[in-house]
């Protein structure tokens, strides 16, 4: 098989596998519905399932191994009944990341390396296990009491922050539709359940979620401000700095806004370019009128 059509399989394979990890991580953030619902919970087993078969397929053998282990999960959650705890979603998650993780090494310029993907994949065992374990105790009917050495440490929440604004800015780029600011909503609830402790932190990603719920607000007047808001609160929160968390005035006035709001940059250049996305000929004749009078 020549290069060409060895790059275009790997195309496939990432574009398929990306959908996968996309119905893996909703699952995960949904993890107590997917108890209740055997469809749901047979989705998540076959998206591993066939994210671990194409990386056999195609010889790399730490997503294979990573994709495994969620399938394990998976396999458990199916055959029992599990009472979902946040202390589970996060030890799913942390999983789910390094399956992320791995995926997005491949995509990159330089690709995934055997010995790099390796690496990543030992330094995520103990995790691997204590999910296994865990899981493995709630199916038997026990309390386990949760590792302190398994709470997400600044590095692992520093990722997921990273691959949650990543998505939402993917998201942002897209067209307003109502299923897409379904899925930006989504992604809010899912940093919010990174930290669930700090009322700073829900309350800057309760107002994201409520502007992105508001139609009248198009994308390209919530993106930079959405993004800009989180990855700053974020930044404090992966730090340790929850107490410099705020809610700026710019992110609540959308998430209380009734009429559409146009936020106007101070440089007459920009202001200009923003209002002549934002109106037509004649709405701007008339402002330029209003203004000179």
């Amino acid at each position: 098989m020549d290069a060409a059509s060895q790059q275009k399989i790997l195309g496939y394979f990432i574009e398929e596998a990306k959908e996968h990890l996309e119905t893996i991580e909703q699952g995960i953030l949904d993890l107590g519905g997917a108890a209740d619902d055997t469809e749901q919970m047979n989705e998540l087993f076959r998206a591993a399932h066939s994210v671990k078969g194409g990386a056999a397929m195609l010889g790399y053998s730490s997503i294979q191994k990573t994709a495994h282990r969620l399938e394990d999960g998976f396999k458990i959650f199916k055959e029992n009944k599990i009472n979902v705890d946040h202390q589970l979603e996060s030890l799913f998650l942390n999983a789910y990341d390094v399956l992320s993780a791995l995926l997005d090494k491949l995509q990159s310029p330089y690709g995934l390396k055997d010995e790099e993907g390796q690496e990543m994949v030992k330094e995520a065992e103990p995790q691997f296990a204590e999910l296994q374990a865990y899981l493995e105790s709630l199916a038997n009917g026990e309390t386990p009491v949760p590792s302190t050495a398994s709470a997400p440490a600044s590095a692992a929440i520093g990722e997921q922050l990273r691959n949650h604004l990543r998505q939402m800015l993917a998201l942002f780029k897209q067209e307003a539709t109502p299923a897409n600011r379904q899925q930006l909503q989504k992604v809010c609830v899912g940093l919010a359940k990174l930290d669930k402790e700090t009322k700073s932190w829900q309350t800057v990603l309760k107002a994201a979620h409520k502007a992105i719920a508001n139609q009248s607000h198009s994308f390209d007047l919530l993106a930079p401000v959405v993004i800009k808001e989180l990855k700053t609160a974020g930044d404090h929160l992966d730090l340790g700095q929850t107490q410099n968390i705020t809610l700026s005035p710019e992110l609540k006035n959308l998430a209380i806004a009734k009429v559409p709001q146009i936020l106007v940059p101070v440089d007459p250049k920009h202001a200009a370019q923003t209002l002549a996305k934002a109106f037509n000929k004649k709405q701007i004749a008339q402002l330029v009128q209003m203004l000179s009078s």
